[in-house]
C-alpha cells in the first residue's frame, strides 16, 4: 500500500497542490489560527459581544492579539464592529450575514470534538 501512495504522490505536482488547496488556503488565511474560531464562536454564542467580554472569555488572549483578530476578521467582512458614542465608549462586536454563514461550520466542529475529543 505504501507504494501505491508513492506512486499518485509522484503524479500530483505542487501546482495541483496548490490548485486542489486553493479554497481551503483562503479560508484558512480568513478563519485559520489558534483565536479566531474562538472568537468567532464567542460572538455567536452571545451577539452582540462587547470588547470588555470578549477578553474576559478568552482566557490566554493579549489585548494586542485579541484587537488584531478582530480587526482582521472586520476586514474580512466576518463581523461587524459597532462604536458608540458614549462616555466611556462602548464598542461591540456581531456577526455580519457573511458571518453567519459559518455557523453550521462553527456548529460542526464543536460536534466533532464532543465525539472524537469528550476528554480533552
Amino acid at each position: 500500500m505504501e507504494k501505491d501512495t508513492n506512486i499518485i504522490s509522484e503524479h500530483f505536482t505542487k501546482k495541483d497542490f496548490e490548485e486542489y488547496n486553493h479554497q481551503m488556503t483562503k479560508v484558512i488565511r480568513i478563519i485559520g489560527g489558534k483565536w479566531k474560531l474562538l472568537i468567532l464562536n464567542a460572538i455567536l454564542m452571545d451577539c452582540p459581544k462587547r470588547f470588555g467580554s470578549l477578553k474576559k472569555k478568552m482566557s490566554g488572549i493579549t489585548q494586542a492579539t485579541l484587537t488584531k483578530q478582530l480587526r482582521e476578521l472586520e476586514q474580512d467582512g466576518i463581523i461587524l464592529r459597532i462604536a458608540y458614542a458614549e462616555s466611556p465608549p462602548r464598542v461591540e462586536y456581531k456577526l455580519t450575514e457573511l458571518g453567519l454563514t459559518l455557523v453550521p461550520i462553527i456548529e460542526l466542529i464543536k460536534e466533532w470534538g464532543s465525539t472524537y475529543c469528550p476528554d480533552r
